[in-house]
C-alpha cells in the first residue's frame, strides 16, 4: 500500500505512527487550484505553506521595470510559499502561482505551531525542513555568483531532471537568470 505523499516525507525526517499522522493531517486543508490561478498576490498576507500533492507552482517577483524574476518552483513534494511573509505575518513581496492543475495540503502558520507544540516530532521535522531549504538556496545563491550559465543550466537538469519538460524555456532562462536566447543555446550544448 503507498503512504501518503505527506508522510513520505515526513517520516524521511521522523517516525510517525498512524494515530500521530492523523493527528498531523487535521492541521491541513486541502486545496486545489487551475493552471494559471495566482494564489498569493504582491499585498497580500501569506496565509498558508503549501505542500505540492499533484502539480506544479511557481514564486515570482517582478522588478520596477516590469520583468518577471522567478524564485521558485514548487513540484509534487515540494513546499512553497513567500516565507518571510508566512512566518512574520506581513504583506507579500512576491506571487505564487500555478503552472498545472495543482492540489495541496495547506498549513497556516498556526496550526504549524500547535502541531510543533503539541507533536514535538512535527518541530524536528519542520526545523530540518527549513534547514534543508535554506541549504539549498544558498547552494543556488553561491552559483549564481561562481558558475556561468551553462554550469547553471546543467546544474538546473541535474537537481530537477523532470522539471524542464513541464516548464517553458521562458520560464527556465528567467530562473537562470539568462535570455530565452543564450537558454537556446546552452540545450544544445552537451553537458
Amino acid at each position: 500500500m503507498n503512504k501518503h505523499p505527506l508522510r513520505q516525507q515526513i517520516e524521511e525526517i521522523v517516525k510517525l505512527t498512524d494515530d500521530e499522522f492523523d493527528f498531523v493531517l487535521q492541521h491541513f486543508r486541502k486545496k486545489s487550484f487551475k493552471k494559471h490561478q495566482i494564489i498569493l498576490h504582491e499585498g497580500d498576507y501569506a496565509q498558508f505553506d503549501f505542500f505540492v500533492v499533484k502539480g506544479l507552482m511557481r514564486v515570482t517577483k517582478l522588478d520596477f521595470d516590469g520583468k518577471e524574476h522567478i524564485l521558485q518552483f514548487g513540484m509534487e513534494n515540494w513546499w512553497i510559499t513567500d516565507a518571510e511573509a508566512f512566518h512574520n505575518k506581513t504583506k507579500s513581496t512576491l506571487i505564487v502561482d500555478c503552472l498545472e492543475n495543482t492540489e495541496t495540503l495547506s498549513l497556516s502558520l498556526e496550526s504549524k505551531e500547535k502541531l510543533s507544540r503539541e507533536l514535538p516530532k512535527m518541530q524536528t521535522f519542520f526545523l530540518k525542513k527549513t534547514t534543508n531549504g535554506y541549504i539549498a538556496l544558498q547552494k543556488r545563491i553561491l552559483c549564481f555568483l561562481s558558475s556561468n550559465a551553462n554550469d547553471r543550466y546543467h546544474n538546473l537538469l541535474t537537481l530537477y531532471p523532470g522539471l524542464i519538460q513541464r516548464v517553458p524555456k521562458a520560464m527556465i532562462a528567467s530562473y537562470l537568470g539568462v535570455t530565452r536566447e543564450t537558454l537556446s543555446r546552452l540545450s544544445k550544448i552537451k553537458a
